[in-house]
């Protein structure tokens, strides 16, 4: 067991069994890291359900007579409980009145003041609502397992590297292993971003937009997968300079490329930031700026990619020919 969970050599030969044999000792690897992982985001969802609800705003402005409308009625009947204490009390000193309603109006200032402090003093942050008798049970599990899968993504990268290694020869795994290491950190970049730029101000405009006419009422299910794959897709989508990177690798295309047909790219990123979760005009602007600034990016590090391939194209053809290009000399 062991011998089959180090990365092997490319000049080692292996048996189909031998490489099966391998498969299988990566995906158990895989299956224990999520396990283990799973376990303790279950153990600790409440801590991750309370990230999740970071997003939500304290208190929706709704009708007074919705429902969902009570924490800002709460915070008008303070007022007014205030004012009409206050007024009670004026009337309670006044000379013109007699001494029984003095005595009145000071009991009912005292009445509204307590009636006052009795109201809660901070405006509740809202829940999402369940609905179904397993509901709430079946959200943690989703929520639990999303996260496990974030968490272990790095194990799951570096179990696929470790597995596909043979193939690779010693000039590519040059490049291949920091491209393995820039893939989950681009991915924890992006679901960063979706999660503290991207998802508040989206979440607040979505669910107050027209609020007045709606009694608004947050579902649990659907909004966690919300927020969830915002933070998955755009995760996903900061891998573009990667992708770019391989092609570029393979000869498809070149600095020159991205930028003669940026406009069609502009295109491509707005159709992509539709098809991820959110197609309001915030949240598209907000997933399609970082795309933009990425493929700007991508332009700048396929440029230094060229100019190194070009370096070495140069190399090789002086290796060959056994002198530098340029210096004037007859090589016959």
């Amino acid at each position: 067991m062991p011998k089959v969970l180090r990365p092997i050599g490319h000049e080692d030969r292996l048996s189909i069994v031998d490489h099966l044999d391998e498969l299988r000792s990566r995906l158990i690897v895989c299956a224990a890291a999520l396990a283990v992982i799973f376990a303790v985001c279950f153990w600790q969802n409440h801590a991750l359900l309370r990230v999740l609800n970071r997003s939500l705003p304290s208190s929706p402005k709704t009708s007074a007579n919705h429902l969902s409308g009570l924490t800002s009625d709460t915070v008008r009947e303070q007022r007014g409980l205030a004012t009409a204490a206050a007024a009670a009390a004026a009337l309670s000193r006044s000379p013109h009145q007699s001494a029984s309603d003095r005595q009145y109006f000071d009991q009912l200032a005292r009445g509204a003041q307590q009636a006052a402090a009795a109201l809660p003093r901070s405006t509740p942050q809202r829940l999402p609502i369940t609905i179904g008798i397993g509901e709430p049970f079946t959200t943690t599990l989703t929520v639990a397992a999303y996260f496990a899968l974030l968490l272990a993504l790095p194990v799951l990268i570096y179990e696929g590297y470790a597995f596909v290694i043979p193939a690779l020869r010693p000039t590519e795994r040059r490049v291949a292993l920091p491209a393995m290491i820039l893939a989950p950190a681009l991915f924890l970049a992006g679901v960063a971003f979706a999660y503290f730029i991207v998802l508040p101000p989206a979440v607040r405009f979505l669910q107050g937009y027209n609020s007045g006419n709606f009694d608004i009422l947050v579902q649990a299910k659907t909004y966690y997968k919300f927020e969830i794959f915002t933070m998955l897709g755009i995760g996903v989508a900061f891998q573009v300079p990667l992708g770019l990177l391989a092609l570029q690798r393979l000869g498809t295309i070149n600095a020159n490329t991205l930028t003669g047909n940026w406009r069609y790219a502009v295109v491509i990123i707005a159709v992509i930031a539709a098809a991820l979760p959110g197609v309001d005009p915030v949240t598209m602007a907000l997933e399609m700026l970082p795309l933009v600034l990425l493929y700007l990016a991508s332009i700048v590090m396929l440029k230094i990619a060229d100019r190194r391939a070009a370096a070495r194209a140069v190399a090789e053809a002086e290796a060959e020919a056994g002198e530098p290009f340029g210096d004037g000399l007859d090589p016959t």
